[in-house]
């Protein structure tokens, strides 16, 4: 067979090494780095995570990436990921910059339409994450929230106007059907 198809027993081998090291490599730094450099809480965080599988991708499959420049790259993003997370918990300015708010989709059951349309939520996604809670009417959730991870949350009560878990978040909509 031709090497397009099969590649040279060099490359091949490689991958295989830069591969397994490679992967040390992610492991290490990561278990290192903890918890909060895999979490997706933002989308600076999924951001980081994507780049974690492009930096391992080209480090395997590239010959002109070291295994030297993928682990640097690696440990430069858990660094860069660290600094920029740590430096937001300590100025609300550069926390603002990073993090999305999160949006109030449906509050005691009333469908708030503007935040759906800010938010580019259809309501057959409202309807799909309540159902997949068990609650099978808009009327009987407490609230739905779009999070900064971009994911959905159903509370089956609403908490009084600025209490518990839906402190800060305002309903933008009239409320309109």
């Amino acid at each position: 067979m031709p090497d397009w198809i099969l590649g040279s027993p060099d490359g091949l081998l490689r991958t295989v090494v830069v591969g397994l090291l490679a992967y040390v490599a992610l492991i290490g730094t990561l278990r290192i780095s903890g918890k909060r450099t895999l979490a997706k809480l933002n989308a600076f965080d999924l951001v980081v995570t994507v780049a974690f599988g492009s930096v391992l991708a080209t480090a395997l499959l590239s010959p002109d990436v070291s295994l030297l420049s993928g682990a640097t790259a690696i440990v430069l993003l858990a660094l860069v990921q660290f600094l920029v997370s740590w430096t937001a918990m300590r100025s609300e300015r550069v926390e603002r910059a990073i993090k999305n708010e999160p949006a109030l989709l449906v509050l005691r059951g009333q469908v708030l339409h503007d935040a759906l349309q800010r938010e580019r939520i259809q309501q057959s996604e409202i309807h799909q994450v309540l159902r997949n809670q068990g609650i099978a009417r808009v009327e009987d959730a407490g609230a739905v929230v779009l999070e900064t991870d971009g994911s959905l949350s159903v509370l089956s009560e609403a908490p009084a106007a600025g209490a518990g878990t839906l402190g800060g978040l305002e309903p933008t909509s009239s409320g309109r059907p």
